[in-house]
């Protein structure tokens, strides 16, 4: 294609493409979400699609989670660097969850299949999920203690053909199978990727043909330089400088020390550098992050300062960031360091650059928000005798923005819902207790965080494993502009009862029919002085429980009779 041919394609039929390109992403999300075997892919969304190019760049994602998304470029490339496009053909699915190849950690699952049209390649569509399990140690695969090195983590697959003409590669099913605690979930995961695959390919086929190649092919040149150009006409509206920032991660599991990350932001003439020099190294545990994770999220910072939501995520947005971090670090680990327990960091990376760019660009970030619970349950079900697994997350809140108050029991950086309770009940020999916003837990300030949620949760089975995966019991959820900080965070097992005892947020611990476990996300942080604050609005805080009448006098200065 030359310049002149990209030259001829006019501003609305870029537009046509493009927004068909995310249309197909968004199918074929619809498509796995609806084929799903697990609650955490079909009721809380912990899945991703999106469509590239022949040449493997990416054109269109579905909006879904930023890891996966972000991660995806990275998984694409070594999945063809194993199976070049003249090893292809239709129906084709080849899969990968290694690590070190953009996985990120083991239960993300990546999946691949190529689009043809009249016998030409017009590209790829990709598909992630978080599998219930994958092997290991502990139920779910995301223990972090006692886990010192990569092999004790799971099942890894290096790119694998999966689906070889649209039919699957049996040996490699019984494979999988065979190496996680509950088959049937997994294995039904995994064949919804391929109903979203057959609906993408066939639709990006379809699209070639109606429109023709060349026109496709032209006009995602156009929107993919486009894209770079908007971010680019952004970050020169940002003053040029350098900003840094320290935050602190509680530990890797009982009696280890903090971990200290550290991030150096730079704006220079439409270029944005994250330098991660200065983080401390990576540990004997599975909480590491690679490489490709730590990007996914820069990705997403970078469009959060300028794009936002008024340009689908592409190749093309990506090209004004600079990504570095020495090679050891906690950041860039190095095999054969283990990495499953990554999953909690996705919010951290973010409150790290945005502590930064809070310095930068103040009105265009967040405090930071209450550090969500990914505890996952194991063991065997009385009513049925057969292994369950009881993957959750409790989603704590959004810390508070230069003009708004933060959300509460949102996610602050994916697209996941809270699971509900009815699904969960269902399905695992549990009882939901409680299920509740905590009252002043979301740091005060002229505009105050979101509040940390509680949920109890009761045994129904013996003999059941928790790994335990959260952060924020010792170094709160900072505020800003003298915002104060939310409320720390905690697991307590039996509250109230004469065993009561405080959890680690990374211990694995052995449990018994009618334990109660509380899991309390930390609250996200305020933003501006709390004097500022109008009074009637902290009035209606204490009206709707969210603040407390001593908080309002003590910490507000606003007295009433309640």
């Amino acid at each position: 294609m030359s310049a002149s041919d990209h030259a001829c394609v006019d501003p609305l039929t870029v537009a046509v493409v493009w927004g068909r390109l995310a249309a197909i992403a968004e199918e074929m999300a619809e498509a796995q979400q609806r084929c799903a075997f697990s609650d955490q892919v079909r009721e809380g969304g912990d899945y991703s699609t999106a469509v590239f190019d022949a040449a493997g760049r990416m054109l269109a994602q579905a909006n879904r989670s930023p890891a996966h998304l972000g991660a995806m470029p990275h998984v694409v490339q070594h999945m063809l660097d194993a199976y070049p496009v003249d090893t292809l053909v239709p129906g084709d699915v080849i899969v990968l969850n290694d690590p070190y190849m953009g996985s990120g950690h083991l239960p993300d699952f990546f999946a691949m299949s190529p689009a043809f049209h009249a016998g030409r390649l017009a590209g790829f569509v990709v598909s992630c999920i978080h599998l219930t399990d994958i092997g290991g140690p502990a139920p779910g695969s995301q223990a972090v203690v006692g886990v010192t090195e990569g092999v004790q983590e799971g099942l890894r697959l290096l790119p694998t053909r999966l689906y070889r003409e649209g039919e699957p590669v049996r040996e490699i099913f019984e494979l999988i199978g065979a190496n996680v605690r509950v088959p049937e979930l997994v294995l039904g995961d995994i064949r919804a990727q391929r109903a979203a695959l057959h609906v993408g390919a066939t639709k990006l086929a379809q699209f070639h043909g109606q429109v023709g190649s060349p026109v496709v092919d032209a006009a995602a040149e156009q929107f993919l330089t486009q894209s770079e150009q908007a971010v680019r006409r952004e970050l020169l509206g940002i003053p040029d400088g350098t900003a840094t920032f320290v935050d602190y991660l509680d530990d890797h599991g009982p009696g280890s020390p903090p971990i200290r990350l550290e991030v150096a932001v730079t704006v220079s003439g439409g270029d944005l550098l994250f330098d991660f020099t200065g983080t401390d190294p990576q540990t004997p545990s599975s909480l590491n992050c690679t490489m490709s994770y730590l990007k996914a999220y820069c990705y997403w910072v970078a469009k959060a300062i300028t794009t936002r939501d008024t340009i689908p995520q592409n190749e093309g947005q990506l090209r004004p960031l600079q990504i570095t971090a020495p090679p050891g670090c906690f950041f860039n680990p190095v095999p054969p360091a283990a990495l499953n327990g990554r999953a909690l960091l996705n919010q951290r990376i973010v409150e790290l650059l945005f502590g930064a760019l809070s310095k930068i660009v103040p009105d265009r970030v967040c405090a930071a928000s209450g550090q969500w619970t990914n505890p996952i349950f194991g063991g065997i079900d009385p009513s049925s005798g057969r292994t369950f697994v009881f993957y959750d997350y409790v989603m704590g809140g959004v810390g508070a923005r230069s003009s708004k108050d933060g959300l509460d029991a949102i996610p602050p950086t994916v697209s996941v819902e809270n699971i509900p309770v009815e699904a969960q009940e269902a399905r695992n020999p549990i009882i939901v207790e409680r299920y509740e916003l905590i009252p002043d837990s979301g740091g005060a300030g002229r505009w105050r965080g979101g509040l940390g949620v509680r949920k109890d949760i009761r045994m129904l089975a013996d003999d059941v494993i928790l790994s335990n995966l959260t952060d924020r019991h010792v170094y709160p959820a900072y505020g800003l502009f003298g915002g104060q900080d939310g409320l720390l965070g905690e697991t307590v097992l039996n509250p109230g009862g004469a065993d009561e005892r405080r959890l680690h947020s990374k211990e694995v611990v052995h449990l018994r029919r009618g334990d109660v476990v509380s899991f309390r996300c930390s609250g996200s942080g305020g933003y501006g002085l709390p004097s500022e604050r109008p009074r009637e609005t902290v009035l209606e805080d204490v009206r709707e429980g969210r603040v407390t009448p001593r908080s309002a006098s003590e910490v507000y200065g606003v007295e009433a009779e309640w």
